[in-house]
Parts: C-alpha cells; structure tokens; sequence
C-alpha cells in the first residue's frame, strides 16, 4: 500500500511540476510578447517622426523653391521694365533731337 501512496503522490508531484513548468513557459511567452509589442510600438513611434520630418523638410523645400521662382519672376519683371524704360528713353530723345538741317 504504501508503494502505491508514494506513486500516486510522485504522480501528483509529476502533473503539479509538468502544470508549473507550463505556467512558467506561458508566462515568458506572455512576458515576450508583451516586450516584442511594446518594441513594436516604439518603432512605429520613431517611423511616424521619420515622415513627419520627411513631410516638414518636403514643405520648406517646396517653400524655398515656391520663393526662389517669385524671385525669379520679380527680376525678369524688373529687368522687362528697365528695357521697356530704356526704349522709352530712346524715344522720347529722338523726338527731342533738334532736326538735321539738311533734311528739316
């Protein structure tokens, strides 16, 4: 009788170290995946900083460029309006020459 008591209780032993030995197991894996979620989350943190940067620095360049052709265009008018000046300066001084006696 008495073997038979110490084989059940190895038996009880057996099955409560088998159930520990799963707990355990099931804890790291929860363990796991609670740190491979959180690396994850981090990574899409740091992801959505990268495309807002990419996103910031598109803005200021198209900014810059939106700025470099208005300055462009401002001294292309300039420059059209001092020739436009300069013809009119030429005109009016011909008008302003005395006649050549010999034609007039």
């Amino acid at each position: 009788m008495q073997t038979e008591e110490m084989m059940r209780a190895m038996n009880t032993l057996k099955a409560f170290s088998e159930k520990e030995h799963a707990y355990h197991a099931y804890q790291a894996r929860q363990d796991y995946l609670r740190e491979q979620q959180s690396i994850q989350l981090e990574f899409d943190d740091l992801r959505a900083e990268v495309e807002q940067a990419r996103a910031d620095a598109e803005r200021e360049r198209a900014a810059k460029e939106q700025e470099r052709a208005a300055k462009e265009q401002e001294r292309a008018a300039k420059d059209e309006a001092l020739a436009e000046n300069e013809r009119l300066k030429r005109l009016l001084a011909d008008k302003l020459e005395p006649s050549d006696p010999v034609t007039g």
